[in-house]
């Protein structure tokens, strides 16, 4: 099945070669977002907790360019830098799925950049 690449025209120039998520029929994948601007730079360096509401954000303007909603999300995977910082995106990542929860999974990882402490990629399927 061929696939339509998603580009919100308000996010930055990824910094490799991909594309910011690739819908499949009702399906949606998001790449793993990380809490980046213009150019690669690091966007609220040191606040785990801004940098998951940055991505977060992120996939819901993906999500909706796509045509669907935050409510569609159903597997989450998180990569944390470092899990002191769990507690901060949990508290943030709540706000963002008040009711039905979306499967996941969290892992420790290093990531592509040092200052970032957060990416999720997420898997939607559009109503």
């Amino acid at each position: 099945m061929p696939f339509e690449a998603i580009n919100p025209p308000q996010f930055p120039t990824p910094i490799a070669p991909f594309s910011a998520a690739a819908k499949a029929g009702k399906t949606l994948y998001t790449s793993g977002i990380l809490a980046l601007g213009e150019g690669g730079v690091v966007l609220h360096v040191g606040d785990a907790a801004a940098q998951t509401r940055h991505i977060l954000e992120a996939i819901k303007i993906t999500v909706e360019a796509a045509g669907g909603t935050m409510a569609d999300i159903a597997m989450n995977h998180i990569f944390l830098k470092d899990f002191a910082d769990y507690a901060a995106v949990n508290a943030v990542y709540a706000d963002y799925f008040p009711g039905q929860k979306p499967a996941r999974y969290c892992v420790q990882t290093p990531l592509v950049k040092p200052d970032c402490l957060v990416e999720i990629a997420s898997v939607a399927h559009l109503s």
